[in-house]
């Protein structure tokens, strides 16, 4: 990360940039020190508090214990060990995750700890990836910003497939750049960033190759030698990417499906369906079979949906903008200026080329998260930021570096002020929090304004003062926000960084104020927040109907908040929502009856809906069958199946909704043929506050 390029300044740069370049042998004696306080810092601001957030999204954390206990639970990714049904993303996020449980044992730390480390190894990459070219200040700004924005301080505490995705993401991109630079090992750094896709695309399938396209492209335009040699060094990636992802899916599509589980989120029991269908195209288009928003397109309306309101604002509005934008309209001012100052370099510049790498792949994954009409979350956002901070800390150094010429600081002073400006803007969307830093934050920045536009005339001193100021009142906010953050938990499937005061996510869900009344959710739900952390709701969408797979009338005791006070599961009753959005509470009295005789049993429960599951499973560390999957809406098992299970002996309970009705959230098919047949057939026993059912005892 410290050996700096030997490639010499005449063949990498503009004659405008030779200036910047010049004498540029080795890092100033400060850099090293710099950098590992930087690493030390940022480890310990995302381990402050950690086990506040219990098991996080439980839904996860279910399937990280089953692979602690069973090597092909493991392998699978299945939320249970005895691989009734998967998770609904392919399993490369959760095998750090496992294999720390397997080494340590099941807990918070054991779960969260390989996330806080990804967040600390993509301050380091993104740190070596603008150092390298653009020196060690830089490259210290740009791992700064990535480890203050808020959202990447929500999911590298948490146990969502993003932070594994942003690390690959960054890792790949690191690979680019060093294969944009020339010579003979090139093309052996494309193929590492071919492999860093594939298992990417292992931890999150096709969102992993939204950055593919411009990565491509600027190395086949903008990369040393011939069209040929540019073009079979491609090719050699994209087969690096094949095997890497492909080993994975060949041996799930050729398993018998009698002998492995479930592919979860799927309709056929395919993983290539899930790929292309649930996780692919219908995120984009929205047409989502099996989801909760379920198969029939966006909806909602011109520029909006089931999952808030679709458009080139998306990014800056109430739900997303504290959580990414903070700093997005400065990348966006950087970009330009690094292409502008750079745009006489020749084809194989590498400042140009890694503002174009950085660039490219900030702008298709905005144009993306802004216009897909499908499922959407507030933390999707965690792609943008090692984008976001590589253009602030590479072009705050180009233009730094320029800042005797008036356009150059001019430039500067107009990203600062801009920066201050919409900091001002996000910081009045919870005016009751912290309300003197909105203002402190505005005046910085206008002084720091100043004094950039002057900054080439002034002693070097002051003009160094003038931009330590402005990064200072550009980062005030979110580093704000991502203190708010790490010193609460988050649990549950949807989770939001920030002040509990900031306004509520788009789509159903989310994070709902401590003890407050919850905001109207865009997407239809309304929500009256109770308790701390777990909000809970009676909601529909508008007109009357909610989502595909949802009871008509939610059942007390629904929405489950972002955020909760207690690391673990207690009490009872079934999580947010019938069990979608959050783990069941399970009591000392239900888990005593799931841990009598379990030995006996493959599955010492069956419930409907992964959330609900995961509660008990979490609980006890026994199987917990999970009818239908994530929102009980996959055919698996079918009522002829589950009947089977429990003629062998295999199931002990069946755990009613909260309501206990015996139903769940599971849609029309096999899931409510199998409540219906459970609640007809044998006996039930209210046990703490759930429906239990016991499977051998008919009425």
């Amino acid at each position: 990360m410290t050996t700096p390029n030997p490639a010499a300044p005449a063949a990498r740069g503009s004659d405008r940039l030779a200036r910047f370049w010049r004498g540029r042998t080795e890092d100033a004696p400060w850099a090293r020190p710099a950098f590992l306080g930087l690493l030390a810092a940022t480890g310990l601001l995302y381990l402050w508090n950690l086990s506040a957030s219990g098991y996080a999204n439980s839904f996860y954390s279910a399937a990280v214990q089953a692979g602690g206990e069973s090597w092909k639970a493991f392998f699978f990714g299945s939320l249970d060990a005895a691989n009734a049904i998967t998770v609904d993303k392919p399993p490369a996020a959760l095998w750090p995750m496992a294999l720390s449980v397997r080494l340590f044992g099941l807990g918070s730390w054991q779960i969260l700890v390989p996330e806080v480390l990804m967040g600390v190894a993509s301050v380091g990459v993104l740190y070596a990836a603008v150092r390298r070219r653009f020196g060690a200040g830089a490259g210290l700004i740009a791992g700064l910003v990535l480890a203050l924005t808020p959202v990447a301080a929500l999911m590298f505490r948490f146990n969502n497939p993003d932070a594994l995705l942003a690390l690959l993401m960054t890792v790949a991109a690191y690979g680019v750049l060093r294969a944009l630079e020339g010579g003979p090992g090139a093309v052996k750094w494309l193929m590492g960033a071919g492999v860093a896709f594939g298992f990417a695309f292992l931890a999150k399938t096709l969102q992993a190759f939204l950055i593919l396209p411009p990565l491509a492209l600027v190395y086949a335009v903008c990369a040393p030698g011939g069209l040929g040699r540019r073009i079979r060094d491609l090719a050699l990636a994209g087969l690096a990417l094949l095997v890497s992802a492909g080993w994975w899916v060949a041996l799930v599509e050729l398993w018998p499906a009698s002998s492995r589980p479930y592919v979860g989120g799927s309709q056929n029991n395919s993983f290539l369906e899930l790929t292309f269908g649930y996780n692919g195209l219908g995120r984009i288009n929205g047409n989502e079979t099996g989801s909760v928003g379920g198969g029939g397109g966006p909806g909602g309306g011109a520029g909006g949906g089931r999952w808030g309101e679709t458009g080139i604002g998306r990014m800056f509005n109430d739900a997303v903008g504290g959580q990414i934008s903070w700093l997005l309209p400065a990348a966006l001012l950087l970009l330009v200026a690094g292409l502008v100052v750079t745009r006489r370099a020749p084809r194989t510049d590498t400042a140009r080329s890694a503002f174009l790498v950085w660039g490219g792949a900030l702008l298709i994954t905005l144009a993306v998260f802004s216009f897909m009409a499908g499922i959407f979350h507030e933390y999707y956002t965690i792609a943008l930021a090692p984008y976001v901070a590589a253009l602030v800390g590479m072009g705050a150094s180009v233009l730094w570096e320029e800042r005797t010429r008036f356009a150059a600081s001019a430039a500067l002073a107009v990203t600062a002020a801009v920066t201050a400006w919409w900091a001002w803007t996000l910081l009045g969307r919870t005016p009751d929090w912290l309300p003197w830093l909105r203002w402190t934050v505005l005046v910085a920045g206008a002084v720091a304004a100043l004094g950039l536009l002057v900054s080439g005339r002034v002693d070097r001193r002051l003009g160094l003062a003038a931009a330590g100021l402005g990064l200072a009142a550009g980062l005030a906010g979110p580093f704000a926000y991502t203190l708010a953050t790490v010193d609460t938990g988050h649990q549950g499937s949807i989770v939001t960084a920030g002040p509990s005061g900031g306004r509520g996510p788009g789509g159903f869900g989310g994070r709902m104020p401590e003890g407050g009344q919850g905001d109207q959710m865009p997407g239809g739900f309304d929500g009256q927040g109770q308790g701390q952390g777990q909000g809970q709701s009676q909601g529909r969408m508008p007109g009357g109907t909610p989502p595909q797979g949802m009871p008509q009338d939610m059942p007390q005791g629904g929405f489950q908040g972002s955020r909760g006070e207690r690391p673990g599961l207690g009490g009872g009753g079934g999580g947010g929502m019938g069990g979608l959005l959050n783990g069941a509470n399970v009591g000392a009295e239900a888990k005593a009856a799931l841990l009598k005789d379990a030995g006996s049993y493959t599955w010492v429960a069956a419930t409907v809906g992964a959330q609900n599951a995961a509660g008990y499973q979490l609980a006890t560390e026994k199987p917990v069958m999970a009818i239908g999957g994530f929102n009980g809406s996959d055919p698996s098992p079918t009522l002829a199946q589950f009947k089977q299970y429990v003629a062998e002996g295999k199931v002990h309970y069946f755990i009613g909704s909260g309501e206990g009705n015996g139903g769940g959230p599971g849609g029309p098919g096999g899931n409510s043929e199998i409540s219906t047949w459970v609640a007809a057939t044998f006996e039930k026993a209210t046990v703490g506050s759930a429906t239990f059912y016991d499977l051998t005892k008919e009425k």
